[in-house]
């Protein structure tokens, strides 16, 4: 296993601008540095019931609330390792339980498919967090697939110093977007926006207190702790919609999301034929 099944800590939000940003990273300069997945799009599949108990439970801000997923840190095909994760808040500690399995049968196992090879992914995994996930699915009758969020990711952690706490991690979430359509870690990510833009959904993710240089650029810039759950914002975006302003929307975005790829794939095929022409090198010209 090459990757953290198990995690417990606090993870505390804020709604920054692009400046707040930048401020913030010239703080964290002499402290972290990115993490091993640096920049991504993470992909999620959010499981609830036909009438979203869990999304509809998760808004109501109780002392205990929690969710199953499935993410991915990139576009996904059938053999890709994915992560089924099962998250839990109480009492603002945050209780993550994850296993990693590809993406073929992460998703036949969350339909309720367990045959030879997948059990035999589960015991090498980690029987123990099987057992925790395959319990709460136990719990909540018809749990499938009901939204897709993705959103771009920046992930920090500290540098490699052992009198730091190497456990505090710093995320910044852009281009958050949910969608009820094409419900696969397969697809391109496109949906409806969560967050305006140039504003970022800041994340600090550690096992005790803030290290006091965070707290002084915080303090500095006024900037506060906010409740924004992704999942529980997508359900109540789209609950405020008619199904027909929904598939607007959804077919809207899938829209951008194809001319985009579409007029990429043009300046690329430009670019190639110009290169006949005359050679463009990348990096500096020599003086």
């Amino acid at each position: 296993m090459g990757y953290q099944a198990v995690f417990k800590r606090y993870e505390i939000k804020y709604v920054v601008t692009a400046e707040q940003k930048e401020r913030i990273l010239k703080a964290m300069e002499s402290y972290m540095e990115l993490d091993r997945f640096g920049r991504s799009t993470v992909r999620n599949l959010y499981f609830d019931t036909d009438d979203f108990v869990l999304a509809r439970h998760s808004i109501a801000k109780p002392d205990f609330k929690e969710k199953l997923r499935v993410r991915s840190y990139s576009k996904a095909d059938a053999d890709s390792i994915v992560f089924v994760e099962l998250k839990r808040k109480f009492d603002g500690i945050v209780y993550k339980r994850r296993i990693g399995l590809p993406e073929t049968d992460a998703m036949r196992w969350m339909s309720g498919v367990k045959d030879g090879d997948i059990i035999a992914e589960l015991e090498k995994e980690s029987p123990q967090v099987a057992a925790e996930i395959e319990y709460f699915a136990g719990m909540y009758s018809g749990l499938r697939p009901v939204i897709y969020l993705s959103y771009d990711r920046e992930a920090y952690r500290m540098k490699k110093d052992p009198s730091a706490s190497s456990d505090f991690r710093v995320t910044f979430d852009s281009n958050i977007c949910c969608r009820e359509s094409e419900l696969t870690l397969t697809s391109d990510a496109y949906g409806t926006s969560l967050l305006e833009d140039g504003m970022y959904l800041m994340e600090l993710k550690c096992p005790g207190a803030i290290p006091l240089w965070m707290t002084k650029i915080l303090s500095e810039e006024h900037i506060y702790k906010t409740s924004f759950s992704k999942y529980g914002t997508a359900y109540c975006s789209f609950m405020e919609k008619t199904p027909f302003e929904r598939s607007q929307e959804i077919a809207a975005a899938g829209y951008r999301s194809w001319a985009a790829a579409i007029a990429n794939q043009k300046d690329k095929s430009k670019a190639g034929r110009s290169g006949h022409r005359r050679p463009v090198f990348a990096g500096k010209a020599s003086a």
